[in-house]
């Protein structure tokens, strides 16, 4: 299946056209992870963009909390997009082709949107530091110009981070086999398909993945002990219970954001005492489920998503038993 023949592999010349074969082990029946795979992301895009719309239409839900919510969802459906169509298209054919330019560019999303989203966490994590420890002040510094720069900052890092990733990969010579055992343009998978010495490139893309979980995590163990600090020492009664079941809430996801994102590093960093098929679910959790879980956990331990959602829910109930009363009504009319 491989592009190029032995024989110009040989003579290193590097590969035009990549195959996406995600799964590959299960041969002809992976054609079948096409209803499990789009039921996932019709989830994804309908959770997400539910909550998005909810936030944005609602008076109020206009804080920075929500705003942040909202991007941190605008930031899952990026990323699930740069990965998710592509995918399902080579599930749906036998042989799916990408050029290594589009390979990058997918690249350089989806790590774009992958670093991105560790920084919303953080800001998360500095909004409710300077709502619970700072409260009289939470408006004057909270406002949406400061706002706008800190979510403009935290999209320029995240390019500046990745711009060395896809740069150093799109140096390296890929003439061994150019079949890509995975769901999408990872670095670690396109890697694996280099010649020569990678380490280099290994070692950049680690640094950023160390780089951006320590720093970031750093800052968010710090901001959430302060809070917890002082809101056991200054805040009682319902205040509390409310506080810390906000910051929890945020904790959860951030905590699931890290913790696949560890599992997945490890998982391709142990290479093959790994099968590939569980290295690629290990990802696709990594990728997916966070995105898929995130609205529910917002939509559940956030009272006033919550209450919005049951408003709404509420709303088209009542709009859907209408029609049936009125028509019954009309009917005794009718035999009247």
């Amino acid at each position: 299946m491989d592009v190029h023949h032995q024989n110009q592999s040989r003579s290193f010349s590097s590969h035009p056209e990549f195959l996406i074969l995600g799964f590959s082990d299960l041969s002809e029946h992976r054609s079948l992870l096409i209803v499990p795979f789009l039921f996932v992301y019709t989830v994804i895009l309908t959770g997400n963009c539910l909550i998005m719309f909810r936030i944005w239409v609602e008076k109020t839900l206009q804080s920075p909390m929500y705003v942040l919510i909202s991007v941190l969802f605008a930031v899952n459906v990026s990323c699930t997009t740069a990965i998710m169509p592509p995918f399902l298209l080579s599930l749906a054919s036998s042989v799916f082709q990408v050029s290594l330019g589009g390979c990058l560019v997918q690249m350089f999303f989806i790590y774009l949107t992958v670093i991105l989203e560790s920084a919303v966490v953080v800001l998360m994590a500095l909004d409710r530091y300077i709502a619970i420890c700072k409260p009289l002040r939470y408006h004057d510094i909270m406002n949406s110009r400061f706002l706008l720069q800190l979510l403009a900052v935290g999209l320029l890092r995240s390019a500046l981070l990745v711009c060395p990733i896809v740069i150093s990969v799109s140096k390296v010579q890929f003439c061994g086999s150019n079949i890509i055992r995975s769901f999408a343009c990872e670095n670690m998978a396109l890697l694996n398909l280099g010649c020569g010495d990678v380490s280099k490139v290994h070692i950049t893309g680690l640094a950023v993945r160390i780089y951006v979980s320590g720093f970031d995590g750093i800052l968010i163990l710090i901001s959430y002990l302060e809070i917890l600090r002082t809101a056991m020492r200054i805040i009682r009664g319902p205040a509390l219970n409310k506080a810390l079941h906000t910051c929890s809430t945020h904790l959860i996801v951030a905590m699931l954001i890290y913790t696949t994102g560890f599992l997945s590093s490890i998982a391709y960093r142990i290479g093959d005492a790994i099968p590939v098929n569980v290295q690629n679910l290990i990802s696709a959790i990594y990728f997916f489920f966070p995105a898929m879980v995130n609205p529910i956990i917002y939509g559940l331990r956030v009272k006033e998503i919550e209450n919005c959602l049951t408003k709404i829910y509420m709303r088209n109930k009542l709009d859907i038993k209408k029609p049936s009363k009125n028509k019954r009504v009309n009917s005794i009319q009718t035999a009247g």
